[in-house]
């Protein structure tokens, strides 16, 4: 049996290859925010013993994504052309796993931001050797990201007098931004916005009439890995056709009221 030219045995693979590196990147999870090795003793008898906590939650995220990355890129005989494939099974986790411990400790790992970004000036090298304007539209993603939350952390220390964005966040997008280019990169800050409005206004409602609760603290870490997810699978530019077309509809139907 098949599947987008692909046999299901490979998908089984795909989804096995998930499963050990999800179980490792729970163990990962569980390390970063304390700075301690990753590869120790301590991995083999706490992955002996079951105690890895969060494991077969990060299995099964990570697996489904990889069976989708591989049903929307296919496989190829020219290594080239699975660069993309190979790219975003490398990111995924690493994706994940920011998720997690951001939702969890409020901090986005230096150290798994500094894999990910060294991993990805690797990638560069390495389309730029088959395409060279490929590698400058991933440099050009990093400086984007850079740019778009560096300017929202400065001006919320000048206006409100305090960290609007962490330094945390900056960092990964300067990461992203080498795997998705400059436009992408774009699109996932517009879409991570628009999500986190959203969401953020649900939570405080929430929070304020139900819980109670003053802490309005919500880190937006895992709205950057959700939307970075989205964009993987959706085609270049598609966010920004969305948004003009929703600001037109919504202007259309203002200008239809005020008459």
């Amino acid at each position: 049996m098949y599947f987008n030219n692909i046999h299901i045995m490979v998908y089984f693979g795909i989804a096995a290859i998930g499963c050990i590196v999800g179980r490792l990147m729970a163990w990962c999870n569980l390390r970063f925010p304390e700075d301690k090795k990753i590869f120790s003793k301590e991995y083999f008898s706490e992955s002996k013993a079951g105690n890895i906590k969060g494991s077969y939650i990060m299995m099964f995220c990570i697996s489904i994504i990889y069976i989708f990355l591989l049903y929307k890129f296919g496989i190829n005989e020219n290594f080239i052309k699975n660069l993309d494939l190979i790219k975003y099974l490398i990111l995924t986790p690493m994706l994940v796993s920011s998720f997690v411990v951001d939702f969890k400790h409020r901090i986005l790992p230096n150290r798994l931001n500094m894999v990910m970004f060294e991993v990805g000036l690797i990638l560069t090298f390495v389309y730029g050797i088959n395409n060279l304007n490929i590698a400058k539209d991933m440099l050009l993603g990093m400086v984007t990201g850079v740019t778009i939350f560096g300017i929202i952390t400065l001006l919320g220390g000048l206006i409100a007098g305090k960290e609007a964005m962490g330094l945390g966040d900056v960092k990964f997008m300067a990461a992203v931004g080498l795997y998705f280019g400059m436009s992408t990169t774009a699109e996932i800050s517009l879409l991570a916005f628009f999500i986190a409005s959203i969401i953020s206004i649900i939570i405080l409602i929430i929070r304020g009439i139900i819980l109670k609760s003053e802490d309005e603290y919500i880190p937006f870490g895992p709205f950057l890995v959700l939307s970075a997810i989205i964009c993987m699978f959706i085609p270049s530019n598609t966010i920004f056709t969305l948004f003009i077309g929703l600001c037109t509809g919504i202007s259309d139907a203002i200008l239809n009221i005020s008459k």
